[in-house]
């Protein structure tokens, strides 16, 4: 099913975690990978999953936004880097994201401005954490 020009994909992910090791998720398209726990291993905590999914939207959302703004024949890549600072006080939580997303391509200054503005516009990610979504928990 299609809305406009956005089509819908299911979405959903599901964590299992034993008495020992480490989670596992699936998503609900068959994607799965493993949580890492230790501060020492390579792999995703879960706050990388998070800046994972922030930075991932918004060079998606430069493309799209490179589309719309009729820029995308001298868009070559976005890059987002994101991380975050976690709050000194209760409840644990990231108080702040810092992000550099950074256009290449042959785009004078405005034109780039213009681009990383819209993107950021556009990103679900961004614009659901700054919404502050309801948490229904079941159990």
């Amino acid at each position: 099913m299609a809305i406009g020009t956005i089509k819908l994909r299911p979405t959903g992910a599901t964590a299992t975690l034993g008495r020992t090791g480490h989670p596992e998720v699936v998503s609900v398209t068959g994607g799965a990978l493993t949580v890492v726990t230790r501060p020492a291993e390579p792999g995703f905590n879960p706050l990388d999953l998070l800046y994972a999914s922030v930075s991932a939207c918004l060079v998606l959302s430069a493309r799209i936004a490179a589309s719309e703004l009729g820029l995308l024949d001298r868009f070559e890549s976005a890059r987002a880097e994101v991380t975050g600072r976690k709050a000194a006080d209760d409840p644990a939580r990231i108080e702040r994201f810092d992000i550099l997303l950074t256009v290449e391509g042959a785009l004078d200054a405005a034109e780039r401005a213009a681009l990383i503005e819209r993107a950021e516009r556009i990103c679900t990610v961004s614009n659901t954490l700054k919404a502050a979504p309801a948490f229904v928990v079941n159990g």
